[in-house]
């Protein structure tokens, strides 16, 4: 029974701090796009605005997972080797973000959220998985 106990608080802690690493994924693509991010995806529908963010999600939520599933016995070593990978996988794709931006004509947060679909929003969000793969590559 304590080992049911132990588990679940140890899926209580790696839980909570992947919802707060999924929460700064949402900060960090509203801060580098142009207006508010909930009202973009959620009042005005915007469907480049929601695969920008969803791929962020999704290659935040894999870094974390391949982090838990690679952990190190001590649990709060592999506690803290989660955020710390969590957090890269951030920084990294905000770089991306960045670079891709400067290669490319114009503004590549306007262009992402404006209204019309747009090809520049599934380069960026392939970009947002491929370095989320390669953060989790170097995690094991």
């Amino acid at each position: 029974m304590s080992d049911i106990v132990n588990g679940l608080g140890r899926a209580t802690a790696y839980g909570a701090l992947g919802l707060v690493l999924l929460v700064l994924g949402i900060v960090l693509v509203d801060v580098l796009t142009p207006g508010k991010l909930g009202r973009q995806i959620w009042e005005q529908r915007n469907r480049n605005a929601a695969v920008l963010l969803s791929s962020a999600l999704l290659g935040i939520g894999g870094i974390v997972f391949t982090s838990i599933w690679t952990t190190y016995e001590d649990f709060g070593k592999g506690l803290v080797s989660t955020a710390a990978f969590g957090v890269l996988g951030l920084v990294m794709m905000a770089v991306a973000f960045l670079v891709v931006d400067l290669i490319t004509p114009g503004r590549l947060g306007a262009t992402l959220v404006d209204p019309e679909p747009h090809p520049a929003v599934w380069v960026t969000a392939s970009c947002n998985l491929a370095v989320a793969a390669v953060i989790s590559a170097s995690i094991a």
